[in-house]
């Protein structure tokens, strides 16, 4: 495709439509988790099908045990062009307290809020039914001007997502040949802010675990043994506490193992985005950085790993007082990982720093609560690298690469299941009020969603 500036002067075009068929398919309600709107999720599949036919795709709604996936094949201009999946989900959450919705969830509209900003409102608008089709959209003026994509493609849009996607992994197992590509597309992301775009080249993975400390074979009179028999909330707490060193960092052998520092010009690039320690923290009612020493809020949470205590619990906690040793104490901790810290090692580091602690006439019982490796994608990714200057000429301020402290389990499915890294590029903005009454896209986010992604297609053909 060499002609950028038609694609995208038809995406201009067709604008009016795209908002109808956006309309269009959040009318459908689609809400995954109640059983009474299964017909209406097979509707909104049947929709997307229909939607990718008309564009060349070869597409199908694939049934699964739960709500269908859809799934759509375009040839592109050759065999040997460069092949991207793009991932995306229709279904929806509940729309509960209906009461507290300026407008019918369903019958969505443009409102003007003043200010030149204009928003698209209803249930699915940002998440994901806005964010999907701003892809189907580009792939529309793709193929109106060209009579082709500049690249191969394959869509999967699921519809579970919202309720905990069941039936993805059963189904990308069950079809890895077929959905493979050199990359995944995900559209389930935000801007930075509302001039800003962002791509997140990397999550942080997770290791949940939970122990309990035992001692003394029933609780004891803390006047006739204490001082001789042992606590285990002392030693609990005691444990806890030795997890971090004085300067922050975490003690455990090997913890810091596959623990990149962040490029220098990326923490640079993150150091203009204004978020320091008083506004991020302020939010919440803090001011004083944890964790490691002399790093920011934003390499904190976005490229460090962590060790926290989520619950501790033991002894007499009710009304009055209760003088008493207990029998047990437990605790909930969660480490997130970065880099290629491998989960299965970072358990064992943890059981063993805690098992060294345990006096000979004590004992400790753990239990995992799930574990899952980080995902990153290389700073100097060909197509990261891409997507990034082409979303920045489409917007006011050039794309910016950040982290997430958190997980998109598909993401880490695509990588492990299909040896894809995935390419992470949203235009949701953080007063969407996805989840909540009165979800809402602006038209901006849309409109330039759709002229971002005609770029970006253009970029990966090269």
């Amino acid at each position: 495709m060499t002609d950028l500036s038609a694609v995208l002067d038809r995406a201009d075009q067709n604008l009016p439509a795209s908002l109808e068929r956006l309309f269009g398919l959040v009318r459908i309600k689609s809400i995954s988790t109640d059983p009474a709107f299964k017909a209406d999720c097979r509707k909104a599949a049947e929709w997307l099908v229909a939607q990718l036919t008309e564009l060349g795709f070869e597409a199908s709604v694939r049934d699964t045990t739960g709500h269908p996936m859809v799934i759509g094949h375009h040839p592109g201009p050759h065999a040997d062009a460069p092949h991207v999946l793009f991932y995306g989900h229709y279904d929806v959450q509940p729309i509960d307290p209906i009461e507290l919705w300026e407008d019918d969830p369903f019958d969505p509209k443009v409102k003007d809020l003043g200010n030149g900003r204009k928003v698209i409102t209803g249930r699915g608008t940002s998440d994901d039914k806005g964010q999907l089709l701003t892809f189907v959209e580009a792939c529309r003026a793709c193929k109106e001007v060209h009579g082709n994509l500049p690249v191969r493609v394959t869509v999967l849009f699921e519809g579970e997502e919202e309720s905990g996607s069941p039936s993805l992994k059963p189904f990308l197992e069950a079809n890895a040949a077929e959905l493979t590509a050199d990359c995944a597309l995900v559209c389930d992301t935000g801007m930075w802010d509302g001039d800003t775009p962002a791509i997140a080249a990397a999550l942080r993975g997770l290791v949940g675990e939970e122990l309990t400390i035992k001692a003394a074979d029933r609780d004891l009179h803390s006047g006739l043994f204490g001082g001789a028999a042992a606590n285990p909330i002392h030693i609990l707490t005691d444990i806890l506490a030795g997890l971090h060193d004085e300067t922050g960092r975490v003690t455990l052998d090997g913890f810091y193992d596959g623990v990149e520092e962040t490029p220098s010009n990326i923490k640079a690039g993150w150091e203009t985005l204004g978020r320091d320690a008083k506004s991020f923290l302020g939010e919440v009612g803090l001011s004083i950085p944890s964790g490691e020493k002399g790093r920011s809020v934003l390499e904190l949470t976005w490229a460090r790993p962590t060790a926290e205590v989520n619950g501790i619990w033991g002894g007499y906690t009710g009304e009055g007082f209760k003088t008493v040793i207990a029998a047990e104490a437990s605790a909930k901790v969660s480490f997130r990982l970065v880099g290629q810290q491998e989960p299965a090692k970072i358990r064992e580091a943890f059981r063993a720093y805690v098992r060294s602690r345990i006096p000979g006439d004590c004992s400790v019982e753990f239990h995992e609560h799930g574990a899952s490796p980080a995902i990153q994608l290389s700073y100097d990714s060909p197509v990261l690298t891409k997507a990034r200057n082409a979303l920045s000429d489409e917007w006011t301020n050039p794309a910016v690469v950040i982290g997430m402290g958190g997980s998109i389990p598909i993401v880490g499915d695509f990588q492990k299941m299909l040896g894809m890294d995935s390419l992470l590029v949203g235009f949701g903005l953080v007063d969407d009020r996805i989840h909540s009454p009165n979800e809402k896209y602006d038209l901006k986010s849309f409109h330039k969603g759709i002229r971002s992604w005609t770029r970006i297609l253009a970029a990966l053909a090269g």
